[in-house]
Formats: structure tokens, C-alpha cells, sequence
């Protein structure tokens, strides 16, 4: 009996410990220039394909701001809400050939994201090869 009651324990912790080794969840996303918390996106999965949105803005004053920059179906809508990561898709341990958005700025980048242990995602948005971008470190919301 203490074999079964030690297997199954040990089966429900690899169960727990295999959830957190995905993208997907809340991410508190962090500003490269002040190292403040910007806003919450949740990244989420549909039709085999990873898509991320803000669902939260950390400071109340932006919290409707609108995309007034960005151009297409995006354009003027309001910032809460705005899906920014579209259809990501996971290669090995990465997730990418997708685009980002930065509301910001309203223009779109090539994309990849990567775990960095089980709390941290480095966020890279780049122009034609992913040498020539940025990368960013997002925080697991918990």
C-alpha cells in the first residue's frame, strides 16, 4: 500500500512540476528603459498556436489608453485587451515565427519566446533576423 500511496505522490508532483515548464499563464511584462512593471499579458494557446493579450495595465493613469499608433484592425483600439503576441509556435524549447506588437509604438516585429527556468521568459521582437532586435524578461504572475 505504501508503494501505491508513493507512486501516486509522486506522479501528481511530476504532474505539478510539468505545468510550469510552459509559456503559457500570466506574465508581468517589465519596461527595458525603467525596470518598472508595465502591464500583465496572458499568453495563451489556440489552435495549436501561441497568442498573448494584456489583460491588465499597471499604471492606472494608461489603463484606456488607446493604440492610436498602430494601424490595420488595431488601430484606436483600447490598449487593455489588444492581443500583442500572434501565432507563435513551439520549435524544441522555443516558441516562434509570430509577430509582437508594440502598442507603444504601433509597430509589429518578428518574435520568439523562450523559458528561462520555470518564472522568467525572455521575449525577444526583432526586424529580419533575430540578431538585429531587443529582448525582453517577463516575470511569472503567480
Amino acid at each position: 500500500m505504501k508503494k501505491i500511496i508513493t507512486i501516486l505522490a509522486l506522479f501528481a508532483s511530476m504532474a505539478f512540476y510539468g505545468q510550469n515548464q510552459t509559456v503559457l499563464g500570466k506574465w508581468k511584462t517589465i519596461d527595458d528603459e525603467t525596470g518598472k512593471a508595465k502591464s500583465i499579458v496572458e499568453i495563451y494557446e489556440r489552435s495549436g498556436k501561441i497568442y498573448g493579450k494584456i489583460v491588465d495595465i499597471i499604471d492606472a493613469e494608461k489603463k484606456k489608453s488607446l493604440c492610436t499608433e498602430c494601424t490595420g484592425a488595431e488601430k484606436n483600439k483600447p490598449v487593455m485587451g489588444l492581443v500583442i503576441i500572434k501565432g507563435l509556435k513551439k520549435d524544441g524549447k522555443e516558441y516562434n515565427s509570430g509577430k509582437i506588437l508594440d502598442p507603444t509604438t504601433g509597430k509589429q516585429y518578428k518574435c520568439f519566446l523562450a523559458l528561462d527556468g520555470n518564472d522568467k521568459l525572455k521575449v525577444r521582437g526583432y526586424i529580419g533576423v533575430a540578431l538585429f532586435g531587443r529582448t525582453q524578461t517577463w516575470n511569472r504572475v503567480k
